[in-house]
């Protein structure tokens, strides 16, 4: 259910995760992945597990306002990109900073913004990223 085009169905997905994490309740394990994020980051606490009216909410930098959704979510691509290493080599590269950084949660939001970056500018382009330039970014941070 996280991969799909309806906002609305995504954002009860991170609400109905947390919600059964906190009730204790059993957890699919993309749920508990989910549920994990939003647990690391305590400033989305209310947000999330909040009234209903956060499923409609536009989230604009011209409000000052970030898109904690689209925070998580980005966490999410980043983990499952390490994970699998595609691109070819950003898992060495993330180990690299958590061996200079030591705290696996402040190199994500390290590399947090060059994905966003480069997802942007792809969907604007209408091209596919661009993985090449997007690992030099990263190789940057080093």
């Amino acid at each position: 259910m996280l991969f799909t085009d309806d906002r609305t169905r995504t954002r009860e997905m991170f609400r109905e995760a947390f919600r059964k994490l906190r009730a204790g309740e059993a957890l699919e394990p993309l749920e508990k992945q989910v549920a994990t994020l939003v647990e690391e980051h305590p400033e989305y606490h209310a947000l999330i597990s909040g009234t209903e009216d956060v499923l409609d909410k536009d989230f604009t930098a011209e409000d000052g306002s970030e898109n904690p959704f689209l925070h998580l979510g980005l966490h999410l691509a980043l983990r499952e990109q390490v994970g699998t290493d595609r691109p070819r080599g950003i898992r060495d590269i993330t180990r690299s900073l958590l061996l200079k950084h030591g705290d696996g949660h402040a190199v994500e939001h390290m590399m947090l913004p060059l994905l966003g970056d480069m997802l942007w500018t792809a969907q604007r382009q209408g091209v596919a990223p661009d993985e090449a330039s997007y690992l030099e970014r990263l190789r940057q941070l080093l």
